[in-house]
């Protein structure tokens, strides 16, 4: 059973959709009091299944990409569904962006409206090893914060998770254009460089003196054109997709990056407690019929999605994400704050 489920507190208000433990919507004022919803996404659910832009999607098993859609674990070696030329991306063709959840707890209103929803991953799943229990919780946990709580148990295997909550934001409301002239600001000294496919070279580098420093509020347009995002069609797309390795404890909750539109006053910051965020600019969006009759093009919305480093399961140099049975859950917070 599909469903949309609204949290609710005063005049902030999110609504979740437990396919794909996705967010489709988060609406609270601007600076004139106008109410407008800041997130990328779609009318109706069919559209988030067929969908291949992940808008609000709860990601995983193994959030970013895997090189070669393979990888090796206490000596064997296991092969993932290839969905992103030879690599696998979001956990594969059928990842957790694209099954249905359960709801375990619903309580819409009151001090800390929530959601739980729950997904069993079976053993074999997109070729991960191992039964894996998954659970998120969204939380208005006091006004204008949303809080995403999720926790992973391995039931048998040893594997790997990485999951990643992959919204599209754009401040001055979805569809109102590109977010070139926002402001971010990356709390992370270093990041980790990729080859053309967007796979890491298995380096970390300091971000002084490239186009990647984005430590003091810069607008998000101003480097765009000298960062490359990966190629469609042969030809090169401009924009930022990359991994930053976030300054401070890699376990502790802590503040990752902060985004201001100055046209309606709104602002977002992001606190996290994991080794990486992949800071994304909409760069592969074109022509995409989303909410209300609007269309998406290019730059149309940034993602920060908190993460562990991508295709880590093929760099020990990497903070492992590996989880054992017996041994401990993964966890992964967010905190978002939001201003205006």
């Amino acid at each position: 059973m599909v469903g949309v489920y609204e949290l609710s507190k005063g005049d902030f208000s999110v609504k979740v959709t437990n396919c794909g433990a996705t967010v489709t919507s988060v609406v609270f004022p601007d600076s004139k009091g106008n109410l407008g919803d800041v997130v990328l996404g779609y009318d109706t659910i069919a559209e988030y299944v067929n969908g291949s832009a992940y808008f609000g999607a709860l990601v995983g098993r193994v959030a970013n990409r895997v090189a070669n859609a393979r990888f090796m674990l206490d000596g064997k070696v296991y092969h993932l569904y290839a969905n992103d030329g030879k690599n696998t991306l979001h956990g594969g063709h059928r990842g957790f962006s694209k099954v249905i959840w359960t709801v375990k707890e619903y309580v819409s209103g009151g001090d800390t409206p929530h959601i739980t929803l729950y997904y069993h991953s079976f053993d074999g799943e997109q070729g991960f090893p191992g039964a894996l229990d998954v659970y998120v919780t969204y939380e208005l946990s006091s006004p204008y914060v949303l809080s995403v709580r999720m926790k992973a148990t391995a039931l048998d295997k040893a594997t790997p998770v990485n999951l990643a909550q992959h919204t599209y934001w754009n401040l001055g409301g979805q569809g109102s254009g590109d977010v070139l002239g926002n402001t971010i600001q990356l709390f992370a000294s270093h990041y980790t460089p990729v080859d053309s496919t967007l796979i890491p070279t298995g380096q970390v580098a300091p971000v002084a003196g490239t186009p990647y420093d984005l430590r003091a509020p810069t607008a998000v347009g101003a480097h765009i054109r000298q960062v490359s995002g990966g190629s469609s069609n042969g030809s090169t797309i401009y924009g930022y997709d990359m991994n930053y390795v976030v300054d401070g404890d890699e376990h502790a909750l802590r503040k990752v990056a902060a985004v201001r539109d100055g046209a309606s006053g709104r602002g977002l910051e992001l606190w996290a407690d994991q080794p990486g965020v992949q800071f994304y600019t909409g760069n592969f969006l074109k022509d995409v019929k989303g909410k209300d009759g609007k269309v998406y093009e290019e730059y149309g919305a940034l993602c920060l999605e908190t993460q562990g480093f991508p295709d880590a399961v093929n760099h020990p140099g990497f903070p492992s994400q590996i989880v054992r049975p017996g041994q401990g859950a993964y966890k992964h917070d967010m905190v978002f704050k939001f201003s205006f």
